[in-house]
């Protein structure tokens, strides 16, 4: 205890541990470590108290310091293309039902930041025509509207018109029907398909999931200007500030640039 106090532990108040804490924030240490620090003095005065040692826990009041929250993994743009373009290679090399899915899954994931779920249970309906959006169903029975970039509404229409060709699934009324028990393609499949791909483009594919392609179509959208509310509305966020987690992002990699780039963050 002598790191804390001179004093003996039985004489240790709430105010000399506040004071601790507060040191131990402004030298740095991380809320998490921070937090189970406090954790072991709780169980700690909880003993004594228990056996009669102390009169009161001092830590009965001191509140544990707010964890922020993490920052998503993202993928550069340069590594979202050498993804689009493994998918590519194969499709080009081998134009079949299952190569031609690949592309539409990777094209669609990134192009609208459809979380896997929305994306592997659209209806076809949803894609067929010539339209420019998709109308998703996402949490909470929400509806939004989400447009299609180009390269996306031609890898759907390629690979449905191998389906066609194919004449496989010709009664699915899903987009991506698989012989699953809910008839299309599961998430823990398209998650599988991912990695794959990752490990096959040279990514690390333990840090690639479909999760980090919806936070790298945000996280690219605010970085080439999108408006805020509009990237909430697209990724289904009923509150803005579930969105502004990617401003964050920027503001953390902006920040790392200047540290490690800057001629006087040498000295």
């Amino acid at each position: 205890m002598s790191d804390v106090t001179n004093k003996p532990f039985s004489e240790i108040k709430e105010a000399d541990l506040s004071n601790y804490f507060d040191r131990l924030a402004k030298g740095g240490l991380t809320a998490a470590t921070t937090a189970r620090k406090l954790s072991a003095f709780r169980q700690f005065y909880n003993f004594l108290y228990e056996e009669g040692l102390v009169a009161e826990n001092p830590t009965t009041h001191i509140e544990s310091p707010k964890r922020g929250r993490p920052l998503p993994r993202v993928l550069s743009e340069d590594d979202v293309n050498r993804l689009l373009d493994e998918v590519a290679a194969r499709a080009a090399k081998k134009p079949d039902v299952r190569n031609l899915r690949l592309v539409a899954l990777v094209e669609l994931l990134y192009a609208t930041g459809l979380r896997v779920s929305e994306l592997v249970s659209l209806p076809l309906a949803a894609a067929t025509g010539e339209r420019d959006f998709i109308i998703v169903k996402g949490k909470g029975g929400r509806e939004r509207m989400v447009p299609l970039t180009n390269a996306a509404r031609v890898a759907i229409a390629q690979y449905l018109d191998m389906l066609k060709a194919e004449g496989v699934y010709t009664d699915s009324r899903w987009l991506f029907p698989s012989r699953s028990k809910q008839g299309y393609l599961t998430r823990i499949r398209a998650f599988q398909l991912i990695k794959d791909v990752a490990a096959a483009a040279g990514l690390d594919a333990r840090k690639i999931s479909t999760h980090v392609l919806r936070h790298a179509f945000a996280t690219h959208l605010l970085a080439n200007g999108a408006d805020l509310r509009a990237v909430q509305q697209l990724l289904g966020h009923a509150d803005i500030s579930t969105t502004q987690i990617y401003t964050h992002v920027l503001e953390d990699r902006l920040r790392r640039l200047v540290t490690e780039k800057h001629p006087l963050s040498k000295k």
